[in-house]
């Protein structure tokens, strides 16, 4: 039996609970995570993030708590780069599964 009080699955949560924009805040969760890993690994607080980067504590303080609403996805990737990271984007574009509209024709 699983020791683990949750399962870790590779997919949307966001999908699962019905959330608009998925992929959008699905990817919005996956740069906070790096944005928190980083923090943790360099042991910075947030007033130490803030001093760093120049982004505001609060900020800082809003991406720990997963309050992302306030984010974009550029926002959050200029945080890293300012960490001193470099952020590779990988896109595959493919019908939607649950569509109804017809494809175009070619």
């Amino acid at each position: 039996m699983n020791d683990e009080p949750f399962e870790i699955v590779r997919g949307n949560a966001f999908a699962d609970f019905d959330h608009p924009n998925t992929a959008i805040e699905q990817l919005k969760a996956l740069l906070a995570a790096e944005i928190i890993g980083i923090l943790d690994e360099r042991a910075y607080t947030v007033r130490k993030s803030e001093e760093i980067t120049g982004i505001a504590a609060a900020d800082f303080s809003r991406i720990r708590k997963v309050k992302l609403d306030r984010f974009t996805i550029d926002r959050l990737m200029t945080i890293l780069k300012r960490l001193d990271q470099d952020v590779d984007v990988h896109v595959t574009v493919r019908p939607n599964q649950n569509s109804e509209v017809m494809p175009l024709r070619r």
